[in-house]
């Protein structure tokens, strides 16, 4: 299964060492953890009919120009340059979609999201180097990754010290086979690959956000600010969003009252009235990731930019990638800034982790 952010990608830079919150694409090579690789799009989630949109629950993001991407030095090199996007009116969820709202797609349509279905080899090697060999039968399992925290301070260079790929770990079991969302029902699905959350997204009659509608409803009509906010410190004053507090990933203070996820709503929203933008889970958009796509938008005004028709990323070259946004209670600033307005993460299309959710959004008045 491919995640966010391996130990392999890291630049020698200090900013790229910030990336190890989610780990991408975890080999059994590597770490013991298997992958989980589709070659197509799941076939379920194109069997999923356009439903009819409602916007009960949505907030309207006006139309608006921006300049996308980092404008001080803390970003990532896929965050530059910055350069001048324009987006028309849409409509976006106020919330993340939530463990109720999921629970009603899929009763009303039998959809089996793709952690709870077995991989299959046939489709892993399609993205593998020639002659990798098959892992034995026992790692083809429904199954997804679960953080377990270690008892003690580790190296951050290897993730899979703190993630484990747990067999029966779903969207209704999101800590592993014997949790349970009972009495969750306002917290936010997580353990959601691109391709439930396009399943849907189709099913609720709308789509995913691409990433320049996600950015630019993230910043909450502040211009060049680091956060949703505004740019004080996300420790500083009072808790404004659920990351990390402490020493990741073996101590959380809880100084924003939750270890894991938090209900949706739990913090204030930012400008346009939507609610953890920063923080809380991961995002998923529309586009397909390429490592220097902001780099052939520069010196130019582009117009509902929906991302690159490829995706491409250097240290995976063979596995495609979708930009996940927004960052998650595992996001801790001394190693990972990811609830940064700019901040940008990749995965391939059918990922789905403990900290995974999307939200939606719908075009026109």
């Amino acid at each position: 299964m491919s995640c966010n952010s391996r130990n392999k990608e890291q630049d020698q830079t200090q900013k790229e060492n910030t990336e190890h919150e989610v780990p991408d694409s975890i080999t059994s090579c590597e770490t013991g953890l298997p992958q989980r690789f589709s070659g197509n799009p799941d076939s379920s989630s194109a069997s999923i009919p356009q439903g009819e949109v409602s916007h009960e629950g949505m907030v309207w993001i006006p139309a608006g120009e921006f300049y996308m991407g980092a404008s001080d030095d803390e970003g990532r090199q896929d965050e530059y340059p910055s350069h001048k996007v324009r987006v028309n009116g849409f409509w976006m969820d106020e919330t993340e979609v939530t463990n109720a709202q999921f629970r009603k797609f899929t009763e009303e349509t039998g959809y089996i999201t793709t952690a709870e279905k077995a991989p299959l080899w046939e489709d892993i090697k399609q993205q593998l180097p020639p002659g990798t060999p098959k892992p034995h039968d026992s790692v083809f399992v429904a199954a997804s990754l679960v953080f377990t925290p270690p008892a003690h301070p580790v190296p951050l260079n290897n993730a899979s010290q703190w993630w484990s790929w747990m067999k029966g770990a779903d969207w209704k079991h999101p800590e592993g086979p014997e949790s349970s969302i009972e009495g969750k029902d306002n917290y936010p699905v997580v353990h959601i690959s691109w391709d439930d959350a396009n399943a849907y997204a189709r099913w609720a009659g709308k789509r995913l956000p691409t990433e320049a509608e996600w950015e630019f409803a993230s910043r909450g009509g502040l211009k060049d600010n680091k956060y949703p906010w505004g740019n004080e410190d996300i420790e500083a004053g009072n808790p404004k969003a659920n990351t990390w507090q402490g020493t990741f990933p073996n101590k959380n203070t809880d100084w924003d009252a939750y270890l894991l996820a938090a209900p949706v709503k739990s913090f204030s929203p930012n400008g346009y009235g939507l609610y953890d933008m920063a923080g809380n889970v991961w995002e998923w958009c529309s586009d397909w990731y390429h490592n220097d796509y902001y780099q052939q938008l520069q010196d130019k005004t582009t117009d509902n930019p929906k991302g690159p028709e490829t995706s491409y990323d250097p240290m995976e070259p063979t596995v495609p990638k979708k930009v996940i946004r927004g960052g998650s209670f595992l996001c801790n600033a001394s190693y990972c800034k990811g609830y940064r307005v700019t901040s940008r993460m990749k995965s391939s299309p059918d990922t789905g982790m403990q900290h995974t959710g999307f939200r939606c959004v719908s075009s026109g008045k």
